[in-house]
């Protein structure tokens, strides 16, 4: 085996799984395939601070902690989170209180921050003697047709069976695939979110969408103190055109639209980004022995708050997949990952984009008023006992119950 990264000769180790990516699904599969005897190497080009402290997403929907559970990876989590099962609709000064955890038979999301997740599953890798090796940056990822994939990083380079990429839209995984044979489903919206972290002076007591004539406006719990906010703005808005003043004047405008008494106090500003808003799906998720999850796979919205929760449906997918492949011998369940994961993927992908268009007034609308009026309608469905409200509720809390989950809600 070739053993050089530039001029220098690389630290060669072996593995039989190599995970590019300590994100939630890169850390989530490297659990799972540690405990069944799996020997695998997550690398991640951040340092540990870095990783632990990105604070991106919140809600875990219900097939998400069940699995996590089920895996011994929840203790924590069950003991701090805080358990929603409804969300509100504001508009046209209604709120409209949609009990999608009485809908779903039960089921309701745990609040509970990304980072606290990923540290608890650094920590989880970290007694099991196989840490991740941070500030360590995959370079190439190479010979993924061979029977013996590499990772090629400054001053080390790591042998696989497999390598798993979890690292993102961006990431030396993605650019690995060859140019012909996979196909890239790309949406940019009409519109933008500036998302916003913010303390508060007490929790927000749950998820709150808005539909204004100034555009959307969402709040989504993060912790006792600490809330995301989300304002629609125009395409390729610039954040230096939202000063801290106009934020907070934009987000009681629109989720409060008359009723402030069910908002928070809003004190600083902790992160303030513009989300370009696009969607992505790549298909198909593998190429030879490099299997893509996660962001590297899909990228969708933060509409519905699916896209952590994707990610570790599919690294429960690759678990099974690669310990039947490597333990049983069995390569059918690895050979199906791409189809199985896709099928899923546009299923919640039709449910976010469903979503958006409940959210959103189309561009330059003739009649706001009457768009309005039609999506409050369209809300109230969903707060009304029937087959529409049942769908949303199964669907929007990730209960896995098939039944409920394949069609868009009506």
């Amino acid at each position: 085996m070739g053993g050089r990264v530039g001029a220098r000769v690389a630290r060669r180790l072996r593995a039989e799984v190599g995970i590019v990516g300590a994100g939630p699904a890169g850390l989530a599969l490297a659990n799972v395939l540690t405990r069944r005897g799996i020997d695998c190497v997550v690398v991640e080009r951040a340092s540990r601070a870095r990783v632990e402290e990105r604070q991106r997403a919140g809600l875990l929907e219900h097939r998400t902690v069940r699995w996590l559970h089920a895996q011994g990876l929840a203790d924590r989590l069950l003991a701090e989170a805080t358990r929603h099962g409804w969300c509100d609709f504001r508009c046209l000064g209604h709120t409209v209180r949609v009990d999608y955890g009485a809908y779903s038979g039960g089921h309701q999301h745990h609040v509970y921050p990304q980072q606290n997740l990923v540290r608890d599953l650094v920590a989880a890798l970290e007694l099991a003697g196989s840490p991740p090796l941070f500030s360590h940056s995959v370079r190439a990822v190479t010979d993924i047709t061979s029977r013996r994939p590499r990772l090629e990083c400054e001053g080390m380079e790591i042998e696989c069976d497999y390598v798993v990429g979890c690292d993102g839209f961006r990431g030396i995984s993605r650019a690995a695939l060859p140019a012909t044979g996979h196909r890239a489903h790309n949406r940019r919206y009409p519109y933008d979110w500036l998302t916003v972290l913010a303390e508060v002076d007490r929790p927000a007591d749950g998820v709150r969408y808005a539909v204004h004539r100034s555009g959307f406006a969402g709040m989504m719990p993060r912790g006792p103190r600490v809330s995301r906010f989300y304002l629609q703005c125009p395409p390729d808005d610039a954040v230096e055109a939202w000063p801290r003043r106009r934020i907070v004047a934009e987000l009681r405008t629109r989720l409060a639209d008359g009723d402030p008494a069910g908002l928070p106090s809003i004190g600083a500003l902790t992160e303030v980004r513009m989300l370009r808003m696009h969607s992505s799906v790549l298909a198909p998720l593998a190429h030879g022995r490099l299997l893509l999850a996660g962001d590297a796979a899909h990228v969708l919205t933060p509409s519905g708050a699916k896209g952590m929760n994707l990610a570790i449906a599919d690294a429960a997918a690759l678990a099974e997949a690669l310990v039947a492949r490597l333990r049983g011998r069995d390569a059918g369940p690895l050979a199906g990952y791409s189809a199985a994961r896709l099928a899923d993927v546009r299923r919640v992908l039709g449910f976010s984009e469903w979503l958006l268009d409940l959210l959103h007034l189309p561009p330059e609308a003739a009649e706001p008023g009457r768009e309005l009026t039609a999506r409050l309608a369209g809300m109230r469905r969903l707060a009304t006992p029937g087959p529409g409200a049942y769908r949303f509720a199964h669907r929007y809390v990730g209960s896995g119950v098939r039944e409920w989950c394949d069609d868009p809600p009506r």
